[in-house]
């Protein structure tokens, strides 16, 4: 009927239903410098703090998509959380997402007495790309000597990096919702460059130098994959011709602010515990498969959690009326469960 974007009914869609303040839980919002948030307080005064940054592919979903989430950790964690309203692609393109959760986390730590929490005990956490947001913030930060140490990172089915969309789960589940191989893709075009053009070279490797890829082999590589996640099949993947002309369209891909994966070393030791939630069924998967196993090989804590039978998405399901999944109540429970310990 032309009264509308394809895209605002999508946001529309991805938003979801607003369940409304939770018992236990006082939420207000406002604003990080130019920045929307909405804050959750537990009864009692809390001592820690989690600063989540949405997941939606940079495009979709906000503040209300994930409330449930926020309202769940924030009464049983015990914790103040921090939902960021960062900027949406494709009007706000890469790095606009990346500054605003970036922006907001600093503002907070300069402002932790207005807050009455623990300058030792405050988090970043984030599904999908807010985990890709959450990893990239959490790599700016470290090393810093005048701001508070993030505590830890938790990174929920997080997406790290755009230079090999053939690993083995992305080839076991192109097919499998809430997230297709394809779509992959299409979601780091639209936050990158603000169109999806290049996407079938980008697909297939085409968008990476051979020097490049050798390079980063060391980091993104299926030999870094446990073989137990290949026995639902798995072909070595050829990459297509190199296409230079693709590669100036799209050589920032390799900036670790964009994908967290292929920061040096010396950044990655200086990181916070970490928590890292993977699915089996999701392409993703590896992407936090990599990310543990580069983290475990710089001396940094990690705590691992696999939902067997989860799906890319499932722990927003939590609780969604018919949509519910147990697995991914267990998934938050986890996540929660984390959180007390730190």
């Amino acid at each position: 009927m032309e009264l509308c974007s394809s895209l605002a009914v999508r946001r529309l869609v991805f938003s979801g239903w607003r369940p409304g303040p939770a018992p236990g839980v006082r939420q207000e919002d406002a604003r990080l410098g130019r920045v929307p948030v909405r804050l959750y307080r537990p009864r009692g005064a809390p001592r820690a703090a989690v600063l989540l940054f949405h997941g939606g592919g940079w495009i979709y979903c906000g503040l209300d998509s994930h409330e449930r989430i926020c309202q769940y950790i924030a009464k049983e964690s015990g914790s103040l959380v921090l939902s960021v309203g960062y900027r949406l692609a494709p009007e706000h393109k890469y790095p606009a997402a990346y500054e605003d959760c970036l922006n907001a986390t600093l503002h907070f730590l300069q402002h932790l007495e207005h807050y009455g929490v623990d300058p030792a005990r405050v988090t970043v956490c984030g599904d999908s790309a807010g985990g890709n947001l959450a990893a990239a913030v959490s790599q700016t930060l470290a090393g810093r000597s005048d701001l508070p140490r993030l505590r830890a990172q938790i990174l929920i089915y997080p997406g790290l990096q755009a230079l090999d969309f053939n690993l083995p789960s992305y080839q076991q589940n192109r097919g499998v919702p809430l997230l297709f191989r394809e779509r992959a893709v299409y979601y780091s075009l639209q936050y990158f460059q603000g169109d999806t053009s290049n996407l079938e070279e980008v697909l297939e490797g085409a968008h990476i130098p051979p020097d490049m890829r050798l390079k980063y082999r060391k980091w993104v590589s299926p030999d870094n994959i446990p073989e137990k996640f290949k026995v639902r099949g798995y072909e070595l993947h050829k990459p297509c011709e190199f296409k230079p002309e693709v590669f100036e369209t799209v050589k920032r891909f390799c900036e670790p602010t964009l994908c967290p994966l292929l920061a040096e070393d010396t950044v990655i030791q200086q990181l916070p515990e970490s928590f890292i939630l993977t699915c089996e069924y999701d392409v993703l998967r590896d992407d936090g498969l990599l990310y543990k196993k580069r983290l475990e090989d710089n001396g940094v804590p990690v705590t691992w959690f696999h939902l067997e039978d989860g799906f890319h998405g499932i722990v927003n399901l939590f609780d969604y009326c018919s949509l519910s999944f147990p697995s991914g109540k267990r998934g938050l429970d986890r996540v929660v469960a984390f959180i007390k310990g730190l």
